[in-house]
């Protein structure tokens, strides 16, 4: 089974619930998606490291770090910054194992950094914690999308630190709007060399796929 697959039924059993809903947007749905379930589920976890880290790697290989808003974001953006630290340890295990064989390049760490919904009114003040540098690539990442709010908070807190978002990467979007926002916020301000439409929103997963795995399983 593909960390992927294995995901998904983690978050189809374990986040998942069909009934009467009242979301954060004030509208009401027939289901529910509570990602932390499993993001902060310990296996749950490290599969979304893998999974998110995996498509960084494929999508976004010039990537320095990965981060979004507390606190969904934050077991997303720990595990995946975790999971690129293993891959860095994997990989120097094979190359003192056998020095004289041809590794490829060496995996580069990718940090996190979690960004807070309003500035503190001590200490630094900051509002972006953890990896702060100008001019550096980042993405955002977030665990549902429903209308993008938090996610668009998290792009323009990140932009305002000086950062260059170029990509948002989502958990599971529930296809209510929030991708179509988001992608105007990103088309508003394009890092340097960039335009909108190098600038993706990648879900991992829909809402319609948690709910048809959590139908197969549970009938």
């Amino acid at each position: 089974m593909t960390p992927r697959i294995a995901l998904l039924n983690l978050l189809a059993t374990h986040s998942f619930r069909l009934g009467d809903f009242l979301l954060a947007s004030g509208t009401r749905s027939d289901y529910y998606i509570d990602c932390r379930v499993t993001t902060l589920h310990a296996e749950g976890g490290r599969l979304a490291g893998i999974v998110l880290l995996d498509l960084i790697r494929e999508r976004f290989p010039l990537a320095e770090a990965v981060g979004g808003l507390t606190m969904g974001a934050d077991p997303l953006v720990s595990n995946t910054a975790s999971a690129s630290a293993w891959e860095l340890a994997d990989y120097n295990e094979f190359l003192a194992l056998s020095p004289d064989e041809d590794h490829g390049t060496a995996p580069t760490l990718l940090h996190g950094f979690l960004v807070r919904k309003a500035g503190k009114t001590h200490g630094t003040g900051r509002r972006v914690e953890g990896f702060l540098q100008p001019g550096a690539n980042v993405l955002i990442v977030d665990d549902v999308c429903t209308t993008g709010g938090s996610t668009i908070t998290a792009i323009e807190a990140t932009r305002d630190a000086g950062m260059n978002v170029i990509g948002v990467l989502c958990l599971v979007d529930r296809e209510q709007g929030g991708r179509l926002q988001i992608e105007r916020a990103l088309a508003e301000i394009p890092p340097t060399n960039a335009t909108a439409s190098d600038i993706p929103f990648i879900p991992i997963f829909t809402a319609n796929d948690i709910r048809q795995a959590h139908i197969a399983r549970t009938s």
